[in-house]
């Protein structure tokens, strides 16, 4: 949360960081609303999804699009995501994300033909120089010291798991913004990293004896990316934005850190730094998206 500068957030714009949460807000939205109209329309097929709680499964997905493993990780917790079912995830999540990375390669190389189809704006918007405007001192031991010693205060007190992550993502936000000498770079190396033992951890849990992939699952997953890249496509049209910004957008909310500036370097790699921050923006936001998904599947009676 503190690698978050909201300085350099106002340096791409309204229109991206729009289009940008408008892909959020679909990720975060369909699964209860696709619960919804099952119920409505078929009742039968509704029953067997709630019967197996593959809406459990959902909302870690949810994280992981949005925020990546941290709010993936929080967010089965949270919902009680058993190991069987939270294994699948894992698989179809990695399968669909990477190929949806391949689309939004070729996807970005045709954005002035998109551009002319839809009559958006042609015009690239002005580059800025991200790192002159974030010329600035910085101490990383010091970053590392106020982190470790922040996590032993919180180990100490006996805090429910949920109002520790909210607090802690609080005081990681003023920390980044706050804190004049604040080193973001190394505190995105150190979240890799225990990412990492986390999700290493993780890995000797799992069963693969009882692997098996919902058919179900799949198509929803599938329906959900569909229906997340056209909602960005009609509001792209409404905001007559630059048509690069939908897989950049797309790809900082389904892909990374890595894999966002990667697409964006296939059609300008001066834009690969707002790449990066809409990046970590995702991962700030991704854990609220998932208990606002959790909130609404609570609004349904699930």
């Amino acid at each position: 949360m503190s690698a978050m500068s909201f300085k350099q957030l106002k340096i791409i714009g309204l229109k991206p960081v729009i289009l940008f949460f408008s892909g959020s807000f679909i990720i975060a939205t369909f699964p209860p609303l696709f619960f919804k109209i099952a119920k409505i329309v078929n009742p039968e097929l509704y029953n067997e999804l709630l019967l197996s709680e593959l809406w459990k499964g959902l909302v870690p997905i949810v994280g992981s699009w949005i925020g990546g493993s941290t709010s993936q990780l929080i967010l089965k917790e949270l919902v009680n995501c058993s190991e069987e079912l939270f294994m699948i995830i894992l698989v179809i999540d990695n399968l669909l994300v990477n190929i949806w990375t391949i689309l939004m390669f070729q996807f970005i190389k045709q954005s002035d033909k998109i551009n002319n189809f839809f009559n958006l704006d042609r015009i690239k918007p002005i580059i800025s120089d991200l790192e002159n405007n974030n010329t600035r001192i910085t101490s990383t031991w010091i970053t590392i010291f106020i982190i470790i010693f922040t996590a032993f205060i919180f180990f100490i007190f006996n805090i429910p798991f949920l109002l520790k992550i909210i607090i802690l993502s609080l005081i990681g936000l003023c920390f980044g913004n706050l804190i004049k000498f604040w080193d973001n770079k190394i505190v995105l190396k150190l979240a890799g990293f225990l990412i990492l033992i986390i999700m290493s951890t993780l890995g000797l849990k799992l069963n693969f004896t009882t692997f098996k992939i919902p058919i179900n699952l799949l198509i929803i997953t599938i329906t959900w990316l569909i229906i997340h890249y056209l909602t960005m496509i009609i509001i792209a049209y409404y905001l007559k934005i630059h048509s690069a910004w939908i897989p950049i957008a797309s790809m900082a909310n389904l892909g990374g850190i890595s894999t966002a500036p990667a697409v964006t370097a296939a059609y300008e790699k001066k834009w690969m730094p707002h790449a990066v921050i809409l990046s970590i923006l995702s991962m700030v936001t991704g854990t609220v998206w998932g208990l606002f998904t959790i909130f609404l599947f609570q609004q349904l009676g699930i």
